[in-house]
C-alpha cells in the first residue's frame, strides 16, 4: 500500500521593530484564509484581510507604528514584512510554480496583478486613484505597500487598475487580484517537486 507523502505546512514568521514601527507578523501560505490583523488603519486592515482571504492563506499581523507622523512607515514597513514572511515561508522555492497572473473583475471594475518570484526586486503600480483618501487610507500609499512587498519577497510585482469607478473598488480589486496572483505563484507544481523553476540555480 502507497501512503501519500504528508507536504510540509510552509510559514514564516517575521518581527520587526524600528524606532518607526513594531511588526508582529505570522503567515501560513498553505492556509485556509483566516485572519487577525490590525495596522491601526481600519481600510488597510480591510485590504489585508480580503488580501488573506482570496489568497487563501493564514495571516496574523500586529503593527504599531507612528501614526501621528504619518500613515507612510506603517504601510511600507508592513509591506517589507509581509514580503520577508512569504520568502522565508518558500524557502529555496523548489517545486513551486514561481509565477503568476490574475485577472479580478469587481462590479464596474477590472483589475490584473502579475507576480513572479524571481529573486529580483521590481514593482509597477497602476492604480487609477485621484482621490488622496480612500477611507481612511493615504491612497499614495498604496505604491509603498508594494514597494515594500517586492524588497521583502525579493519579487516582481505588477498591478494595474484597467478601468472602474469607485476608488474602493479599484484598491481593493488590485489586492484581490494580487492575492490570487501570488497564490498561483506559490502553489506546488508536482511536476516540478524536486526542481528550482530557474534554468540559474538559484531564486
Amino acid at each position: 500500500m502507497t501512503t501519500a507523502k504528508t507536504l510540509k505546512v510552509r510559514s514564516g514568521t517575521i518581527k520587526r521593530d524600528t524606532t518607526e514601527t513594531q511588526i508582529a507578523l505570522k503567515l501560513v501560505v498553505d492556509g485556509r484564509g483566516v485572519y487577525k490583523v490590525s495596522t491601526g488603519i481600519r481600510f488597510f486592515d480591510h485590504m489585508l484581510e480580503l488580501f488573506t482571504r482570496h489568497g487563501g492563506f493564514d495571516l496574523t499581523l500586529k503593527c504599531t507604528g507612528d501614526l501621528d507622523v504619518d500613515q507612510h512607515h506603517t504601510v511600507e514597513d508592513v509591506g517589507i514584512a509581509l514580503g520577508e514572511a512569504f520568502g522565508k515561508a518558500l524557502g529555496d522555492k523548489k517545486g513551486i510554480m514561481r509565477a503568476g497572473y490574475f485577472v479580478m473583475a469587481m462590479d464596474e471594475t477590472l483589475a490584473v496583478a502579475a507576480v513572479d518570484l524571481s529573486g529580483r526586486v521590481a514593482y509597477v503600480v497602476d492604480d487609477k486613484v485621484k482621490v488622496r483618501l480612500v477611507g481612511d487610507f493615504q491612497s499614495e500609499l498604496l505604491t509603498d505597500f508594494f514597494d515594500g512587498f517586492a524588497r521583502g519577497a525579493k519579487a516582481n510585482v505588477h498591478v494595474k487598475t484597467m478601468y472602474g469607478r469607485s476608488n474602493h473598488h479599484k484598491i481593493e480589486a488590485i489586492f484581490k487580484a494580487f492575492a490570487r496572483a501570488l497564490r498561483g505563484a506559490c502553489s506546488r507544481d508536482e511536476r516540478m517537486r524536486e526542481m528550482l523553476p530557474s534554468t540559474k540555480g538559484l531564486l
